[in-house]
């Protein structure tokens, strides 16, 4: 027979996500960077 886990705590994976702006995105984890980095010729010429 299965156990059944049973809490009086709120679901909250369920539930919608909470806004976040993308300004406290980056100060909590940073600047976004790109999978790969650039090449010889974008470094060269400063294109990302």
């Amino acid at each position: 027979m299965p156990r059944i886990f049973r809490s009086n705590r709120v679901d909250t994976l369920g539930g919608p996500r909470i806004h976040s702006d993308a300004r406290f995105r980056e100060i909590a984890q940073g600047k976004i960077l790109p999978m790969e980095e650039p090449g010889f010729f974008a470094r060269l010429f400063g294109r990302r």
